[in-house]
Protein backbone atom coordinates (compact mmCIF):
# COMPACT_ATOMS: atom_id res chain seq x y z
CA UNK A 1 0.00 0.00 0.00
CA UNK A 2 1.07 3.53 -0.74
CA UNK A 3 0.49 5.68 2.05
CA UNK A 4 -0.10 9.54 1.03
CA UNK A 5 0.39 12.31 3.82
CA UNK A 6 -3.08 14.60 5.08
CA UNK A 7 -1.93 18.33 6.40
CA UNK A 8 -4.45 20.72 7.91
CA UNK A 9 -3.20 24.64 8.15
CA UNK A 10 -4.96 27.88 8.82
CA UNK A 11 -4.12 30.14 5.91
CA UNK A 12 -4.76 34.24 5.69
CA UNK A 13 -6.41 33.66 2.22
CA UNK A 14 -8.05 31.55 0.28
CA UNK A 15 -7.81 32.54 -3.31
CA UNK A 16 -4.39 33.77 -2.72
CA UNK A 17 -3.40 30.68 -1.10
CA UNK A 18 -5.02 28.10 -4.04
CA UNK A 19 -3.31 30.74 -6.99
CA UNK A 20 -0.27 30.07 -5.35
CA UNK A 21 -0.05 26.27 -5.10
CA UNK A 22 -1.51 25.64 -8.49
CA UNK A 23 -0.24 28.58 -10.53
CA UNK A 24 3.45 28.87 -8.59
CA UNK A 25 4.03 25.28 -7.37
CA UNK A 26 1.95 23.69 -10.30
CA UNK A 27 -0.30 21.38 -7.68
CA UNK A 28 -3.63 20.45 -8.30
CA UNK A 29 -6.81 21.83 -6.45
CA UNK A 30 -8.90 19.04 -5.18
CA UNK A 31 -12.13 19.74 -3.22
CA UNK A 32 -12.99 23.40 -1.82
CA UNK A 33 -15.59 25.22 -0.35
CA UNK A 34 -15.55 29.03 0.53
CA UNK A 35 -13.44 28.96 3.17
CA UNK A 36 -11.37 26.15 2.78
CA UNK A 37 -9.76 23.74 0.07
CA UNK A 38 -7.59 20.58 -0.75
CA UNK A 39 -4.59 20.87 -2.47
CA UNK A 40 -2.59 17.85 -4.15
CA UNK A 41 1.22 18.66 -3.34
CA UNK A 42 3.21 15.75 -4.82
CA UNK A 43 -0.31 13.27 -4.59
CA UNK A 44 -0.15 14.60 -0.76
CA UNK A 45 -2.94 16.36 0.62
CA UNK A 46 -2.64 19.74 2.43
CA UNK A 47 -5.71 21.40 3.74
CA UNK A 48 -5.80 25.42 4.11
CA UNK A 49 -8.73 26.67 6.05
CA UNK A 50 -9.20 30.11 5.92
CA UNK A 51 -8.27 31.43 9.42
CA UNK A 52 -6.92 35.06 9.73
CA UNK A 53 -3.44 36.39 11.14
CA UNK A 54 -1.59 33.59 13.05
CA UNK A 55 1.26 33.17 15.17
CA UNK A 56 4.51 30.68 15.22
CA UNK A 57 6.69 31.30 18.89
CA UNK A 58 10.65 29.87 18.16
CA UNK A 59 10.78 30.70 14.20
CA UNK A 60 13.86 29.54 13.73
CA UNK A 61 16.86 27.44 13.97
CA UNK A 62 20.64 26.70 13.13
CA UNK A 63 22.21 23.81 11.25
CA UNK A 64 25.31 24.70 11.02
CA UNK A 65 25.76 28.17 8.98
CA UNK A 66 22.53 27.99 8.01
CA UNK A 67 19.34 29.69 9.66
CA UNK A 68 16.25 26.82 8.84
CA UNK A 69 12.92 27.98 9.92
CA UNK A 70 11.57 25.64 12.63
CA UNK A 71 7.95 25.74 11.53
CA UNK A 72 7.97 24.17 7.47
CA UNK A 73 6.88 21.28 6.12
CA UNK A 74 7.94 19.82 2.35
CA UNK A 75 8.71 17.04 -0.18
CA UNK A 76 11.58 15.01 -1.11
CA UNK A 77 11.78 14.73 -4.97
CA UNK A 78 13.85 12.67 -7.51
CA UNK A 79 16.84 14.88 -8.27
CA UNK A 80 15.57 15.54 -11.83
CA UNK A 81 12.22 17.03 -10.16
CA UNK A 82 13.98 19.14 -7.81
CA UNK A 83 16.18 20.49 -10.13
CA UNK A 84 13.05 21.44 -12.79
CA UNK A 85 11.24 22.64 -9.63
CA UNK A 86 14.25 24.82 -8.80
CA UNK A 87 14.67 26.30 -12.27
CA UNK A 88 11.41 27.51 -12.67
CA UNK A 89 11.03 28.84 -9.73
CA UNK A 90 14.56 30.53 -9.87
CA UNK A 91 13.42 32.02 -13.26
CA UNK A 92 10.04 33.28 -11.92
CA UNK A 93 9.77 36.34 -9.81
CA UNK A 94 9.19 34.12 -6.59
CA UNK A 95 12.05 34.30 -4.11
CA UNK A 96 13.47 31.06 -3.22
CA UNK A 97 16.05 30.90 -0.39
CA UNK A 98 18.52 28.86 1.58
CA UNK A 99 19.40 26.98 -1.54
CA UNK A 100 22.22 24.78 -0.12
CA UNK A 101 23.63 21.05 0.09
CA UNK A 102 22.94 19.95 3.61
CA UNK A 103 25.13 16.83 5.41
CA UNK A 104 28.00 17.32 2.29
CA UNK A 105 30.34 13.96 1.94
CA UNK A 106 27.88 12.29 4.90
CA UNK A 107 25.05 9.86 4.94
CA UNK A 108 21.66 11.69 4.31
CA UNK A 109 23.46 14.51 1.99
CA UNK A 110 20.75 16.35 0.22
CA UNK A 111 19.77 19.45 -1.81
CA UNK A 112 17.97 21.54 -0.55
CA UNK A 113 15.61 24.69 -1.11
CA UNK A 114 13.06 26.86 0.71
CA UNK A 115 10.19 29.06 -0.32
CA UNK A 116 7.16 30.98 1.43
CA UNK A 117 3.92 30.70 0.24
CA UNK A 118 1.10 33.55 0.93
CA UNK A 119 -0.09 32.41 4.17
CA UNK A 120 4.14 32.66 5.41
CA UNK A 121 4.68 28.45 5.67
CA UNK A 122 7.70 28.04 4.43
CA UNK A 123 7.78 24.80 2.03
CA UNK A 124 10.93 22.59 1.78
CA UNK A 125 11.69 20.82 -1.25
CA UNK A 126 14.85 17.86 -0.60
CA UNK A 127 16.50 15.46 -2.87
CA UNK A 128 18.58 12.99 -1.44
CA UNK A 129 22.00 12.14 -3.21
CA UNK A 130 21.24 8.24 -1.60
CA UNK A 131 17.17 7.90 -1.34
CA UNK A 132 17.53 5.04 0.82
CA UNK A 133 19.26 7.46 3.55
CA UNK A 134 15.97 9.24 3.86
CA UNK A 135 16.12 7.74 7.58
CA UNK A 136 19.72 6.48 8.19
CA UNK A 137 21.25 7.93 11.00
Amino acid sequence: MQVQFHLALPCKNIEATRDFYANVLGASNGRQADKWCDINLYNHQLTFTEAGDFNFDFKNYKLGNTILPSFHFGVILAVEDWSELYNKLFQSNQEVTTEVTFMKDNIGEHLSFFITDPNGYMIEFKSFKNGHEVFTS
